[in-house]
């Protein structure tokens, strides 16, 4: 089975909206045919106390977990989140399947 993750928005969104949207997007990744590989951490990462950019290194985990997927689900909104447009880059750059909202600019997005 194929597997996907999801880029999605979370700074400054509620618990309630970040889990809304990503029960979408796993029900249409399902629908499709994926597994979803989880990327939210709910109740945070254990970060190392040398780690100076916190949201640096959850994106550096998400990275980690995408390197285990064909696909990315973008969810609205991520074009206006940094993290999210450095894990498009990379599904991109790495030739992942791109599923979902998607604004079309050089780099071969498909």
């Amino acid at each position: 089975m194929k597997k996907a993750m999801i880029v999605q928005p979370m700074n400054g969104l509620g618990e309630g909206q970040i889990l809304e949207t990503r029960t979408k997007a796993v029900a249409e990744l399902e629908r499709r045919g994926y597994e979803v590989v989880d990327t939210y951490f709910k109740d945070g990462l254990a970060v190392p106390h040398k780690v100076v950019n916190e949201p640096l290194y959850y994106l550096s985990q998400s990275l980690a977990k995408m390197a285990c997927c064909d696909a990315v689900f973008l969810c609205e909104g991520w074009e206006n989140a940094r993290g999210c447009r450095v894990e498009r880059a990379a599904a991109v750059a790495y030739d992942l399947e791109i599923i979902g909202h998607d604004i079309p600019c050089t780099g071969g997005a498909r």
